[in-house]
């Protein structure tokens, strides 16, 4: 899935950034608030990470902007400590969360599955199809009662699969959804991560159609 971060700090930016895709997110980092709307405006997000006090055009100015054009994206506000005017504003503007400054990484990244699943209309964070379950929250896929041990890349292309289970999932959706648009993908990449999890989930779990895409059936 692809995230948008909005962040001019230098140091948390980048931390944010590899904390992000050591989970397998693809993330488009921009460090300012003009480049952040234009950002949401010509892509898809799973969800966007936006500071409040940016330059150029502040946070709130972009969350507006954003709803103004009818980006429903979940938007999540990094906020100071002292910003509550800010705070309740950018709520009212249709901020669907926020975390204040300094906060816990493994909150932000509870918080930030919370959005995508309601977003997708989820209750549970808990994914089935056959024998196959998997876990967001924890990143564990299981087959029956015994844990499936996959890398990043595997683990996020299987819970993307599962999520879409019925339905088939193009190469360029999946590549849209696990890299960010920076990032050079292998022309096999894709086709290695479908073999290797068909070797640990059963041959026949994920189909294929040459020149359509990968689906899990229901």
């Amino acid at each position: 899935m692809r995230i948008l971060l909005v962040e001019d700090d230098s140091i948390l930016g980048s931390s944010l950034k590899r904390a992000l895709e050591k989970h397998a997110y693809g993330v488009d980092w921009m460090r300012d608030g003009q480049s952040g709307l234009e950002a949401a405006e010509h892509s898809h997000f799973a969800a966007v990470i936006l500071d409040i006090n940016l330059p150029v055009l502040g946070g709130i100015d972009v969350l507006k902007g954003m709803r103004r054009k009818g980006n429903t994206v979940p938007v999540m506000l990094l906020t100071a400590l002292d910003a509550i005017r800010q705070k309740v504003e950018g709520l009212d503007e249709g901020a669907d969360d926020y975390l204040i400054k300094p906060f816990d990484l493994d909150e932000l990244l509870a918080r930030l599955r919370a959005l995508i699943r309601r977003r997708e209309g989820r209750t549970e964070s808990l994914l089935r199809c056959g024998d196959i379950e998997v876990d967001p929250s924890a990143m564990v896929a299981r087959k029956g009662s015994l844990q499936v041990h996959t890398t990043a890349k595997e683990f996020h292309l299987l819970k993307l699969l599962m999520e879409r289970s019925g339905r088939y999932v193009t190469k360029n959706d999946i590549e849209y959804a696990l890299y960010d648009a920076n990032s050079t993908v292998e022309s096999n990449a894709i086709e290695v991560t479908i073999y290797n999890l068909r070797k640990k989930l059963g041959a026949d779990f994920i189909k294929s159609i040459r020149g359509i895409g990968y689906m899990i059936e229901r």
